[in-house]
């Protein structure tokens, strides 16, 4: 069911990650099943953490960052009264809190002020770089450094109670690069009090959802068109596919768009369906590549 270029496979794999599996355990597990060393993945998924992986394959690798940016989808439950050295329920308790009065109502209402664009803080077990080192190597080495806060963006926060009275679900869409284990923190302590996430499972990146989502070990390749279904899209055909395939800067119009269109970035699809390259905006009105992958010799 795998896809082969001249260099190997092509295409990308939406998996569904098992928790105690970090990211790159799942990239070195799909080099060896697709015999390459041509696999990255589109974003950090945490060991504990379930749910969509989305991986590049061959030339899909030099795409990934179009799926990075898309929005995320997770499913977490939010433990109220304990705080934890990771904000999660695999750290050590660092603090409690008796919060036995916190209704349904006070939890949705403390979620809905962190809905928006809004500055986070990153986990000290996150992936981001600090002086040239991972905060989560930092942390194994017992140590704590400041944090600047980044910006984020949560679309929503849907709140549900669980039949645990101190645990509820929470739903939340949001942008790359937000912390949901911090986002159970900060609920926590915006209700006077403190918590951790429990279970925390990602159901969608953009378009690829849980349903989709395949084993590590029975790979199903998408193609390089469809790994990009959710980036805008323009047709290329004749002298104007050829010149995209040799990564020529063109005028707007050559694909059908006006000076008000939107910025891009536009895949650039060929007669036969075949992904040719992503473009991007430009000087003036005219459009250049962001990545060229279709070989120019045809």
């Amino acid at each position: 069911m795998t896809r082969r270029g001249p260099g190997g496979p092509d295409g990308f794999l939406v998996v569904d990650k098992e928790a105690g599996w970090t990211s790159h355990d799942v990239v070195g597990r799909t080099r060896r099943v697709l015999g390459t060393r041509k696999v990255g993945h589109s974003g950090t998924l945490d060991p504990p953490a379930t749910g969509v992986l989305v991986l590049g394959v061959g030339r899909a690798t030099r795409l990934l960052r179009f799926i990075t940016d898309l929005p995320k989808t997770y499913v977490a439950t939010v433990v109220l009264g304990a705080e934890t050295t990771t904000l999660d329920a695999e750290g050590t308790v660092t603090a409690t809190h008796d919060m036995a009065g916190v209704t349904l109502d006070d939890v949705r209402r403390a979620a809905a002020a962190f809905v928006g664009d809004i500055l986070q803080i990153p986990p000290m077990v996150s992936a981001v770089k600090i002086d040239g080192r991972r905060l989560h190597e930092l942390a194994r080495e017992g140590k704590e450094v400041e944090r600047a806060p980044r910006p984020v963006s949560v679309y929503s926060i849907a709140v549900e109670p669980t039949n645990d009275p101190a645990t509820f679900l929470l739903d939340v869409r949001c942008g790359s690069g937000t912390y949901v284990r911090s986002l159970a923190a900060d609920i926590g302590a915006a209700l006077g009090g403190g918590a951790h996430v429990g279970m925390l499972r990602r159901t969608a990146i953009g378009s690829f959802t849980e349903d989709q989502a395949q084993p590590v070990d029975d790979p199903v390749l998408l193609s390089l068109t469809e790994g990009l279904r959710d980036q805008l899209s323009v047709r290329a055909v004749d002298e104007i596919a050829l010149a995209v395939r040799h990564g020529k800067v063109l005028e707007r119009a050559a694909f059908g768009l006006d000076g008000d269109s939107v910025a891009g970035p536009w895949a650039v699809i060929g007669a036969d369906g075949e992904l040719l390259a992503v473009y991007e905006a430009h000087k003036g009105d005219t459009v250049k590549p962001a990545v060229v992958v279709a070989p120019a010799s045809t």
